[in-house]
């Protein structure tokens, strides 16, 4: 059995390296010309993530980049400790939750994948598939086609094979908010490393982690009802917007921005509940079929998640109908569950002054109650046990 993979971010080169280690050999085809590095700011690699990876011994280089960030503390604009909770919940060995710079994770995944003899093709932008009993063709932008048995979509929110297998179904919602992020490095601010803070401000909401080294990774939420057009985005000095949105917090939001810098501004999608996950010998995985926003820190590792199961239905399922009708019933509940989940804390961050006082009283019960490490076992306890049959 052969695969081609559409899509070389963090989801192409895991679901490929779980390929391989079922047996089963793939190519990635990624639509850009060059590869992402230095492209993003920084994302959370939950435990249940760092717990697949470990299933693909891929763990270890991931965690050595990035920071251990267990939990986090919730504030108030007006500086009010509102409560803490677990950055997800420790693994058996110890292992906690790790903040990585995205530049760095897409390198190591997709370098991982290389080393292991995974194939990768750029400037192979998928526009239309042909099937026929035995097999499905890809056809590119440049006028090049690929072959395969199989072929696995890991092309993101914005996905094109899922147009391409359902052109009726709901594309990305707009969550209201726009995402911003950076790194600064100045002594001044200081906090205890392993711990995210969380700002609730009183217009635009805030998140930071301090470093061992010193560096203060940061990013922002602001909440925009209508989403900006790319010329808005592109010519919009987004700096100077957050620092007059912050002003009026009572912390050191608006200092950190003003002494780094924000290059970019990008709207934060999810992708509502989708009809069809697969057809014929094509299949969505992560962002293609479920795409949650970063609210809940569950991106990279749902996608993770997908792949090594994806793998073990096609290791032990007779045919890709059986093992992709699996998949979905396996992975579909779950993956929908986080994108609910994850939309109510956007929800929470584009608050209006009325709910905003609401939320900021109710919070601290919140979190005792419903925040805690049992109530979120359902997330980060999720463990995939690549030895027993799926079946």
């Amino acid at each position: 059995m052969k695969a081609m993979i559409i899509g070389c971010g963090i989801g192409g080169p895991t679901v490929a390296m779980a390929l391989a280690q079922a047996g089963i050999e793939s190519v990635i085809y990624e639509a850009y010309d060059t590869t992402a590095d230095g492209i993003g700011s920084f994302l959370n690699i939950a435990s249940n993530g760092l717990d697949a990876l470990r299933v693909l011994g891929a763990h270890k280089a991931v965690m050595a980049a990035g920071i251990p960030t267990p939990h986090m503390v919730m504030w108030s604009g007006t500086g009010k400790r509102l409560g803490q909770v677990e950055n997800g919940l420790r693994l058996d060995d110890g292992t906690v939750s790790h903040t990585i710079q995205r530049p760095d994770f897409y390198r190591i995944v997709r370098d991982e994948a290389a080393a292991r003899g995974i194939p990768i093709e750029y400037g192979k932008r998928l526009v239309a598939l042909r099937e026929t009993t035995d097999d499905v063709t890809a056809i590119f932008a440049d006028g090049s086609t690929a072959t395969a048995d199989l072929l696995i979509a890991a092309d993101g929110v914005h996905s094109t094979t899922r147009k391409l297998l359902d052109p009726a179904a709901p594309g990305p919602r707009y969550s209201g908010l726009l995402s911003m992020g950076g790194v600064v490095s100045d002594p001044k601010f200081t906090g205890e490393p392993g711990v995210y803070n969380m700002i609730f401000g009183k217009k635009a909401f805030f998140g930071y982690s301090v470093a061992e080294s010193g560096q203060t990774w940061w990013f922002a939420n602001l909440p925009m009802a209508q989403e900006p057009s790319r010329e808005a985005l592109a010519n919009t000095d987004w700096k100077q917007a957050l620092i007059e949105e912050f002003a009026c917090d009572n912390n050191d939001s608006a200092e950190i921005v003003r002494r780094g810098s924000v290059e970019l501004a990008l709207p934060v999608y999810d992708l509502p509940p989708i009809p069809t996950w697969h057809r014929g010998r094509a299949v969505l995985t992560g962002d293609a079929a479920h795409a949650t926003s970063p609210s809940s820190g569950q991106g990279a590792s749902l996608a993770i998640e997908d792949g090594l199961i994806l793998a073990k239905c096609l290791r032990d399922l007779p045919d890709h109908t059986a093992a992709f009708q699996r998949f979905e019933q396996l992975r579909r509940a779950r993956a929908e569950r986080v994108v609910e989940f994850s939309r109510k804390i956007s929800n929470s961050k584009a608050a209006g002054p009325v709910a905003r006082v609401f939320r900021d009283l109710m919070m601290p019960i919140f979190l005792k109650k419903a925040a805690n490490a049992e109530s979120l076992a359902w997330l980060y306890r999720h463990h995939i046990d690549w030895t027993s049959p799926q079946i």
